[in-house]
């Protein structure tokens, strides 16, 4: 007998219109490339030297508008969001549609695990960049504030991390106007620099770019590394589709934000071409002195913003590859009942904020910063189109020529920006990759380890059939109540089944053998969610399939199975779950012991099984048992 069980599926992204939706995302999306022009053009016109001639200013301005129709309008707006993993995106939905619902291949999956590292180690970075650029803007207020921007740098992220605790959902409610405001600002601003030299906008032509490129040698080439700030926030574009829908994001994008951004930078490249000293922060030069404090305030108020949707999308990447297997359970706070990306995850926080204040401190300004940006988000964005080959061929059916020239050109452009990227290395772009293979070590150890422990408990598994034989010839009592055992088996007894029988020398009278799976999608229909098979007299055997964005519940599957019309009294449950105690092993064919000891050591701190599945405490029996590996 197999019956499905509904249960309430998880808050996804509101139904809301598309305006409403588009507004949204200006927060959460758009925030760390709309606070770009804080930094962008001043890091361009730092290579150039100190008076840029007006070939470098038109010259560095068609790259960046180029860079930002190439990359971010074709590449992901018009290419990549046509690609989800059942409505979401990113470098993991796309890893785990290609990689492994498609048919399992390491490489791809290798691919995608470690642009998701790189991620994470420009997280640390841009909150740091972001609110030293806009503080800044102190210092061209009067000199006297110059002392304060790192110290008030370090206090806004000190709040900025100690806040995430408290969720986003109040004052998220600010963030979609807060960046509209922000947005048309910076539009208004960039006109006035326009009206002051009109033929800046010769820029548009794509010639100035690639004649100051061609031409300048070796500081043309570096250029590249300064010109690829102006599209560090694309992959956000991608990963929060589903959050918002695909629609919502190319509206803001192309009515709002691509706009803004190339007034905005259109205007800061007048001002060069006008004379403007290019000393300290350009952007800020755009506002008139009785307008430049409520300026920093607002610039202030958009890098929080930007560093919010950043460590937020840290928090939900972070859940991902919890899900799909590829990093230790970890406490994942729910902080708002009414949308399901609004989590807190305690360890990634304190972690990003000690690296983050540190890089503050280390590098003490935006302009050094700036050294150490962009390089991993470049390598990501390379390795994304990588991807997007794959998925023009396998997904959308492309003949290879067409796929080839598409891919080849983008790929051509974003290996550019990533060879300017890496002579900043010895400058500071170590530390991102540094992070990103921290990162990328932590997934391959963990999942090197989860997988040698399944592969020994497979090897002790007694077949079903055999074992309620076994306790039926040895008259097992079978004591009042129902047992629930939770194993990654889905044929045989549970590992946990057996050694409680040989220890207590008892059966309950009624047992739900449940597997949690983990699907190569976002998330599972209720109606797919819970299926039940009854395998002998009140015993059941059950899979419940969640998707990686999705947390499990077990009490609620149990819940949904009883409605359903299986033999369980979900008031009368014992849960019995298995603890492993990671152990070497002797023959010294396992793994090596240093790996063995790091997945040892994050099974020991990782988030007990009890909290992770919402058991409740009361109710479970945990049995160990020492697993060599």
């Amino acid at each position: 007998m197999t019956q499905t069980a509904r249960l309430a599926e998880a808050p996804r992204a509101a139904h809301a219109g598309t305006p409403a939706m588009s507004l949204a995302a200006l927060g959460v999306v758009f925030g760390d490339i709309g606070t770009s022009p804080l930094y962008t053009l001043k890091t361009v016109m730092d290579t150039t030297g100190a008076h840029p001639s007006a070939q470098a200013a038109l010259g560095s301005l068609s790259l960046i508008v180029w860079t930002l129709i190439v990359i971010t309008s074709v590449k992901y707006v018009a290419l990549a969001m046509r690609v989800d993993n059942d409505g979401e995106g990113g470098i993991l939905a796309l890893m785990s549609l290609l990689g492994v619902k498609l048919g399992r291949r390491p490489v791809i999956v290798a691919v995608g695990l470690f642009g998701a590292a790189l991620i994470y180690g420009d997280g640390a970075i841009t909150p740091a960049i972001s609110v030293l650029s806009a503080l800044e803007g102190l210092d061209i207020a009067t000199p006297a504030f110059h002392a304060y921007i790192l110290p008030g740098s370090v206090a806004i992220l000190l709040a900025l991390f100690a806040a995430q605790h408290l969720g986003t959902a109040r004052i998220g409610i600010a963030f979609g106007p807060l960046m509209a405001a922000w947005f048309i600002v910076i539009a208004l601003l960039g006109l006035g620099g326009i009206a002051r030299y009109p033929s800046v906008l010769f820029a548009i032509d794509p010639r100035y770019g690639l004649s100051f490129l061609f031409s300048s040698g070796l500081t043309g080439f570096l250029v590249l590394g300064g010109v690829f700030l102006c599209v560090t926030g694309a992959e956000a574009l991608y990963a929060d589709m589903g959050h918002f829908g695909a629609r919502a994001i190319r509206l803001a994008w192309w009515v709002m934000v691509l706009p803004a951004l190339v007034l905005n930078y259109a205007g800061q490249a007048a001002l060069v071409l006008a004379g403007a000293p290019t000393e300290g922060n350009i952007f800020y030069r755009l506002a008139p002195a009785s307008l430049l404090m409520p300026l920093v305030l607002l610039a202030t108020m958009a890098t929080i913003v930007a560093s919010q949707s950043i460590i937020t999308g840290a928090f939900s990447m972070t859940r991902q590859a919890i899900q799909l297997g590829w990093l230790p359970r970890l406490p994942i706070t729910q902080t708002s009942a009414e949308g399901y990306g609004q989590i807190y995850v305690g360890p990634v926080n304190w972690l990003l904020m000690v690296v983050t204040i540190g890089l503050t401190v280390g590098f003490g300004e935006s302009a050094n910063l700036a050294a150490a940006y962009g390089i991993a988000v470049s390598a990501t964005m390379l390795m994304t189109t990588m991807l997007l080959f794959i998925a023009m061929r396998e997904v959308w059916h492309w003949g290879l020529p067409l796929a080839a020239a598409v891919a080849g050109a983008l790929a051509v452009v974003d290996a550019a920006f990533v060879a300017a990227n890496l002579m900043k290395i010895a400058d500071g772009g170590y530390v991102p990759l540094l992070l990103a293979g921290c990162v990328y070590g932590v997934m391959v150890i963990w999942h090197l380890g989860a997988d040698a422990v399944a592969a020994r408990m497979a090897d002790a598994v007694v077949p079903i059939d055999t074992f309620l034989a076994q306790i039926a010839a040895r008259g097992v009592p079978r004591v009042p109540g129902t047992a629930v055992f939770l194993t990654r088996t889905l044929r045989d007894a549970p590992p946990v089944m057996v050694w409680h029988v040989r220890h207590s020398r008892a059966l309950h009278e009624r047992v739900f053998i449940l597997n949690v799976a983990t699907q190569m999608v976002p998330y599972v229909a209720a109606p797919q969610r819970l299926s039940v098979e009854q395998i002998a007299p009140a015993i059941w055997r059950g899979v419940a399939r969640f998707g990686f964005m999705q947390r499990p519940d077990v009490p609620a599957v149990l819940a949904a199975a009883h409605a359903g019309g299986c033999g369980i009294h979900p008031a009368d449950l014992t849960y019995f779950v298995g603890h492993e105690t990671v152990v070497s092993r002797d023959d010294g064919t396992g793994l090596p012991r240093w790996v063995e000891k790091v997945f040892a050591f994050m099974q020991r701190n990782s988030l007990h099984v009890t909290d992770y599945f919402r058991l409740p405490a009361e109710a479970v029996v945990e049995i160990g048992r020492e697993v060599a590996i």
